[in-house]
């Protein structure tokens, strides 16, 4: 008998569908109890006789003979007794072989072995694990994407779980046959037990009977297993009625004495049998081999009562050494599982912050990886779990990881698409660079250049290799109409040279006009600042220290000769011009359509205030101080309308000499 469904106690654990492979361990037993399998009895030559039970006896069945079950295994337990050694197993080397031999038990007509079926489905898990593991990493050494692996199905691992299907099934079949034959079982030795009883309810007839009762032995021993529930009870009860009728019969001692001492013998050697096993060093199999001494024991006959106790205390005193060294062995590996388990919860915890931290950039995504890769390393290092929580373990720790690299894949799909979009929108820029490179349009053109390099500082990163081949073709677009302009402007940075010693020359003058007096001064100043905004450009490094000495000065003059404000924004307005046409060929005319526009707003403004001023009554007090506030507020609108209107002349007269 071997079937998975009918093993309460030592039933293997067994983890599939993940990256361990497959587990088959023994548990130790919780409680030892008897077995039904019966082995050939040595009889007595003749009957013997035997004393009658004492008074009372019946009260306390099968006193000399209880003790003599405490150690024993049930049918159930005592079959996973039956494994084939590791060293005589045949050792797989491809996944055709164990699923040759995987059809073979399935459709063959033996029953189907559990240490051979929990073998092989542990022999081809790590052959298939290795098998992916192999595939996956030819693909990463042929410059694949790590994350872009997908795991193809398995035809041999179909056909293998359908194989374990039917296998199962045959093993269901068996245990609910083994069932219902341990239930008929059970009735024929109940029957058994009956007519014994009846024969010990008559003494006088037992001599003549005691043949009878050899036969009803002999078919008991050929009865096989009953429900592991009733084992116990019925052997208690078989065992007190063999003996009473033992104890009844009427023969001689000799021959009872020669049938005690040969059960005495044999008793004696299963003792020394299971004292031998305390220096076997496999623990297994020393327990495995006590059952079978135990089952052995049992179906021994009685030894003289005198030596019954003192025989049975060895035999359990041999066995408790064996049960305690099987019990400590299941305790430790227990304990060593439960130490697995909090080994593994923690790396758990530790994969679960990983993927909850936040990932700014590859850097973090690629050392986060580095960190879970080692984890997992870390994690095939580490046995097995308890039983119980193995598979959740796995799967919290295979959610975890899941989790983070989908987020990873996620992450660097939307990645991909922005580089797509980035390295589209350079390569735009790239085509406007190349159809200005042959312009001579120079100051235009250079804005336009400018621009279109500060916004390519702006587009987002794309793949290094590609984008330092963008950068390439970009700069070298601008760096031909640069060149082609320096070229051309060779003469023009000399002109602005000269530029520069006229403009310090009118700030020379300015500085001299400043110590004379006389009516024309301001006359002279205002000449001055219409010549040094008539001196063309000067070089750029210049620009900015020219300007702020040039406006000291200027200043400095207004505030000495009080020119008033208005021409002194006027002044300033017109020496910014030629800023404000540097900005672009449309510069100027934007700065007038804004100028005008202020030109309209002030004008009605205005026209609003003299509007109102014909409402207020002029004999009113208030009214007069309302009135001389409006009137003033006229007067400054139109001094402003004036100002805006000779900016607006001003940007006429600049683009008048451009043209």
């Amino acid at each position: 008998m071997d079937s998975q469904e009918n093993i309460p106690v030592n039933s293997p654990v067994e983890e599939t569908g993940n990256q361990e492979g497959m587990k088959v361990e023994e548990q130790a037993p919780a409680a030892l109890a008897t077995s039904e399998v019966e082995t050939k009895e040595t009889e007595p030559e003749a009957p013997v006789a035997e004393e009658a039970p004492k008074a009372g006896k019946e009260e306390n069945p099968a006193e000399d003979t209880t003790a003599e079950e405490e150690f024993l295994l049930t049918d159930e337990e005592e079959a996973t007794a039956e494994e084939t050694p590791a060293e005589e197993r045949h050792v797989y080397t491809s996944k055709a072989e164990v699923l040759e031999r995987v059809k073979e038990i399935a459709h063959g007509e033996d029953v189907p072995q559990k240490d051979e079926v929990d073998y092989l489905k542990t022999t081809f898990y790590k052959l298939h694990i290795a098998e992916r593991e192999a595939k996956l990493k030819a693909y990463i050494d042929g410059g694949g994407d790590p994350e872009a692996y997908q795991i193809t199905p398995d035809d041999a691992e179909e056909a293998f779980k359908a194989e374990m299907g039917i296998i199962k099934e045959r093993r269901q079949q068996q245990f609910r046959e083994l069932e219902a034959e341990k239930e008929e079982n059970l009735k024929k030795k109940l029957t058994i037990i009956e007519k014994i009883k009846a024969m010990v309810t008559s003494p006088e007839e037992a001599s003549k009977t005691y043949q009878e009762f050899k036969a009803l032995q002999q078919e008991w021993r050929e009865i096989k297993a009953v429900p592991a529930e009733k084992a116990n009870e019925l052997w208690r009860n078989y065992q007190l009625y063999v003996e009473q009728f033992y104890d009844l019969l009427k023969l001689n001692s000799e021959a009872r004495e020669l049938d005690f001492k040969k059960n005495l013998e044999a008793k004696t050697r299963l003792c020394e049998a299971a004292e031998k096993l305390a220096d076997e060093a496999d623990v297994i199999s020393a327990f495995h081999q006590l059952q079978k001494l135990h089952q052995e024991y049992r179906e021994i006959g009685p030894v003289s009562k005198e030596l019954r106790e003192e025989i049975w205390q060895r035999f359990k005193a041999a066995s408790t050494i064996i049960n305690k060294r099987h019990q400590q062995h299941f305790e430790g590996l227990r304990a060593r599982e439960e130490e697995n388990l909090e080994k593994k919860t923690a790396l758990c915890e530790k994969v679960e912050a990983i993927a909850a931290e936040e990932n700014k950039g590859s850097g973090d995504w690629d050392r986060h990886t580095q960190e879970i890769i080692a984890i997992q390393q870390e994690w095939k290092t580490i046995g097995f779990a308890p039983q119980k929580m193995n598979v959740k373990i796995f799967e919290r720790f295979r959610a975890a990881c899941d989790g983070f690299f989908a987020s990873k894949a996620e992450h660097f799909r939307k990645l991909k698409e922005a580089y797509k979009e980035n390295a589209e929108k350079k390569r735009a820029l790239i085509e406007k660079a190349k159809a200005l490179q042959e312009s001579t349009e120079w100051r235009s053109t250079s804005d336009k250049l400018i621009a279109m390099q500060k916004e390519w500082k702006t587009i987002g990163m794309v793949p290094k290799k590609l984008g330092d081949q963008l950068w390439e073709e970009f700069l070298g677009a601008c760096n031909k109409f640069f060149e082609a302009r320096n070229a051309a402007g060779a003469g023009q940075r000399s002109e602005e040279r000269q530029n520069l010693d006229k403009k310090r020359d009118v700030i020379s003058r300015m500085k001299a006009t400043a110590e004379e007096a006389g009516a024309d001064v301001q006359a002279k100043i205002q000449s001055l600042v219409e010549e040094y905004n008539g001196i063309g450009h000067v070089p750029f490094k210049e620009k900015d220290k020219l300007y702020e000495e040039y406006h000291q000065v200027l200043d400095k003059l207004y505030k000495d000769l009080n020119i008033s404000v208005a021409r002194r924004r006027l002044n300033k307005f017109k020496d910014n011009l030629r800023q404000v046409a540097e900005r672009g060929e449309n510069a100027l005319d934007n700065e007038r359509a804004r100028l005008m526009r202020q030109y309209e707003q002030l004008k009605q403004e205005a026209q609003t205030y003299e509007n109102n001023l014909g409402f207020l009554s002029a004999s009113s007090k208030k009214g007069n101080s309302l009135i001389d506030e409006m009137n003033r507020k006229v007067e400054k609108l139109k001094e402003e309308i004036q100002l805006v209107k000779e900016k607006i002349k001003a940007i006429d007269a600049e683009n008048a000499d451009k043209e």
